[in-house]
């Protein structure tokens, strides 16, 4: 990111950064997050994220943000999917492979159940 060199410009960047705040805990949308990390991706983090961005696809879903993160410290779990609706708290899920992950969006992000097998006890 550029060196902010003004007032208005670091103004304006906070702003937005607000709105984008705003509009991913705004009740009625989902946040997707996907660890990506060395160690997910070693356990399949990469199928699991094909497969999230399939079912959006395939079942023309809006309103489902898909993000990927870095390693989340928890290695013996991955891959690891989280979802966030709204404002409501994060559940996060463990061993998930592209089945799994595909469970996950038909159940709780499309159906707002979330898949207790998988989640993970934070």
């Amino acid at each position: 990111m550029p060196a902010i060199k003004s007032l208005e410009e670091l103004k304006r960047v906070r702003e937005e950064a607000l709105q984008k705040k705003k509009m991913k805990a705004a009740p009625g949308n989902v946040q997707v997050i996907v660890a990506m990390g060395t160690c997910g991706i070693a356990a399949g983090a990469r199928d699991t994220m094909k497969s999230v961005l399939n079912f959006i696809e395939t079942n023309s879903l809006s309103g489902v943000t898909v993000t990927q993160t870095g390693c989340i410290g928890m290695c013996e779990q991955e891959p690891i999917l989280q979802v966030i609706f709204g404002d409501q708290p994060k559940v996060v899920y463990g061993k998930v492979n592209a089945e799994v992950a595909e469970q996950i969006m038909k159940q709780h992000v499309q159906n707002g159940m979330p898949v207790k097998d998988y989640v993970l006890p934070i």
